[in-house]
């Protein structure tokens, strides 16, 4: 079995338009996730994309999300694309997907007997991936829960799901429940879970149990992997693949006119900056 290299160093950060991130490789977050279990800390570990920058823009819970979330790595080459134009000092290497790291993770929880805790997809597709991952990672400690159940904090299925995070007492939680849903769930409930990584996941069950088609990875390097899923599913990303991204541009592309500084390389969180925001939505 291969060894990761470890490494404990603070991730660099930087401000695309007053929105945080911290470029990371694949390796970096499970370094990452790796020392904030082994400091015993909890924290959320989010992540942006060309989607989550829409909803940053059109959804105030979505602004409190990354305001609160500790670390923010990049999950799109569309942002880094972005981040490129606006000088800001970035390689196809800083983009970080669980797609990509989820394998290194499961074989470092593997070694480390991290437990592992998964929220989303339909019944019975993240279960159907975690049997997946058992077979391929041999005593990785993996459970799930699908993520149909009423999401509302005070339901009486919420506090069930919370019931039973807490009694596995895992030390990932990945929520898997599409945007804005599944970052709005953290926001909402991040005080009742005890985990030390708390993460926003998307489809990466889904992926893995094979009820939605994988992109072939090289084609992420090439900035086109949005094309592969668009054609795997037009109806339900068309939206999100040709509307959403021009409406990010062109928010950012006006707040850049208007005096902003285009990119930044910053170390201060106090950044995640509202008045854009809040003129995207009038």
């Amino acid at each position: 079995m291969t060894n990761l290299v470890r490494t404990s160093s603070r991730p660099r950060t930087l401000a695309l338009q007053g929105i945080r991130l911290h470029p990371l490789t694949n390796a970096e977050v499970v370094n990452l996730i790796g020392d904030i279990i082994e400091r015993n800390e909890s924290r959320i570990v989010g992540n942006h994309n060309m989607h989550s920058l829409y909803f940053w823009y059109r959804e105030p819970k979505m602004r409190e999300f990354f305001a609160i979330a500790d670390y923010v790595h990049i999950d799109g080459m569309a942002v880094i694309l972005l981040g490129k134009i606006a000088g800001l000092p970035l390689t196809r290497k800083d983009r970080a997907t669980s797609l990509d790291f989820l394998s290194l993770l499961a074989m470092r929880a593997t070694q480390e007997q991290w437990r592992i805790f998964f929220l989303g997809s339909e019944p019975g597709v993240a279960e159907k991936a975690a049997e997946k991952l058992r077979r391929e990672f041999p005593g990785l400690q993996i459970r799930t829960h699908h993520g149909h159940f009423d999401a509302q904090r005070w339901s009486a299925e919420n506090r069930a799901v919370l019931s039973e995070i807490r009694s596995y007492s895992p030390h990932i939680l990945m929520v898997g429940m599409g945007m804005p849903r599944q970052e709005i769930w953290i926001l909402e409930n991040r005080r009742e879970i005890s985990a030390n990584v708390i993460c926003p996941a998307g489809a990466i069950m889904d992926y893995i149990a094979g009820t939605k088609a994988t992109p072939p990875r090289w084609l992420g390097a090439l900035y086109l992997e949005w094309l592969y899923r668009l054609f795997c599913e037009p109806r339900r990303l068309s939206r999100r693949y040709l509307i959403e991204p021009w409406f990010v541009i062109r928010q950012m592309t006006r707040d850049y006119l208007r005096g902003g500084h285009a990119g930044l390389a910053i170390d201060d969180r106090r950044l995640e900056a509202k008045p854009s925001a809040e003129r995207a939505q009038r």
